[in-house]
């Protein structure tokens, strides 16, 4: 196949004299080559996203899955933009249990929460569009780090990418001014929902690489960009859950992904970034399927050790075994409030969840406690 240089578009100088990427519409020109590595890795990745499907229908309450993995993308896709906060302190700030070590920056994760919760729950009422997109941006910078860069419009000055402190004539990358990439986003709407034969792992594919081209926002572009991708394999529904998130190894392979991005824009190398793109989806695919296999059988031999263990406290300990799913970090107070029972019988419940190794107490204090559902929360570690 041959490079061409303005297959993705082109630079063009700018008054001030710096020089602006200008992206050519999608689908590419040439279109993308498929050879045969190409068609084995959207076999696999095709494969693995089925897999991954069917696995999450098995599950007791599919919801509980997609609760904590939507979790862990979240704190995944906010450190590849800079934030310290972990999937702990994201879950002790969500069961508001204070806690004065917790990095500032946990607030931004919080809203990365809310902003996937809103835009699942938005696909349902109004198509992935630029309305939605700008939806999902002023969720994302309410009230935190960014709130100050115009959050849910569209940047009206000049953005450019590369290392802290590089300016316009240092930077890496500098996408489209605001005007051209309006347009482009305008664009790439048309593409998304274009009759085509593409298939839809290609098509995404080409619009997160094109999202993160044009880069309509001040800030929050790339979250947004990859947030873009689960969407729209929900909205094509070939994922029935929110159950496929990148960020894990687009942080594994960071560099590789910033060149592959890049070589698109300078080579036209579209083919370099799908191959690299489905094998990241069949990677991340492959082990969502089995951390949901986990699951199924972390929550049976818990079943069964309250079975075996707990004597007349098992239908509460059951109660809470299950709460447990989605409030992975609790208190003996939070436990007494769901169960409705007297603290001592709270406190006695939690001291043989922990006994039995179930719960861990994660404070080391003999006042205000916390207790992690860590055997649960661990099996996302390697998402």
């Amino acid at each position: 196949m041959t490079n061409l240089s303005d297959r993705s578009g082109k630079y063009a100088l700018q008054p001030s004299g710096y020089k602006a990427f200008l992206p050519a519409p999608l689908p590419p020109d040439p279109p993308v080559e498929i050879d045969s590595e190409m068609q084995w890795l959207l076999s696999e990745a095709d494969r693995a996203l089925g897999r991954l499907d069917g696995s999450i229908q098995t599950l007791p309450n599919p919801e509980l899955f997609v609760f904590m993995y939507v979790r862990k993308e979240a704190v995944l896709s906010s450190q590849i933009e800079g934030t310290q906060a972990s999937i702990n302190d994201l879950l002790r700030a969500e069961a508001k249990i204070f806690d004065s070590e917790a990095p500032n920056d946990v607030d931004e994760v919080l809203n990365y929460v809310a902003a996937m919760n809103y835009g699942l729950a938005r696909l349902g009422e109004i198509p992935l569009s630029i309305r939605l997109i700008k939806e999902l941006h002023q969720q994302l910078l309410k009230s935190v780090r960014g709130r100050n860069l115009q959050p849910g419009e569209l940047r009206r000055s000049q953005n450019w990418i590369g290392p802290a402190g590089s300016t316009l004539s240092t930077a890496t990358f500098i996408p489209p001014p605001y005007q051209e990439a309006e347009a482009a986003l305008g664009e790439l709407e048309k593409f998304l929902h274009a009759s085509d034969e593409l298939p839809p792992l290609i098509k995404i594919g080409l619009a997160h690489a094109q999202f993160e081209t044009i880069h309509p926002f001040l800030d929050g572009n790339g979250r947004i960009g990859r947030l873009l991708i689960t969407f729209f394999l929900c909205q094509q529904n070939i994922l029935q859950k929110p159950v496929l998130y990148l960020s894990h190894y687009f942080k594994q392979h960071r560099s590789e992904y910033y060149e592959k991005l890049q070589r698109t824009r300078v080579f036209g190398d579209w083919e370099g970034w799908l191959k690299f793109f489905l094998r990241g989806v069949a990677d991340v695919g492959r082990q969502a399927t089995d951390t949901a296999r986990e699951i199924v059988d972390l929550r049976e031999k818990h079943r069964h050790i309250i079975m075996n263990e707990f004597g007349g406290t098992a239908a509460n300990a059951n109660k809470l075994l299950e709460y447990l799913y989605s409030h992975p970090t609790v208190s003996v107070n939070s436990v007494k409030e769901v169960l409705q029972v007297s603290f001592p019988n709270a406190n006695s419940l939690v001291e043989k969840f922990c006994n039995n190794q179930i719960l861990f107490e994660i404070t080391g204090q003999a006042r205000n406690r916390v207790f992690s559902y860590s055997p649960y929360i661990n099996l996302f570690a390697n998402l």
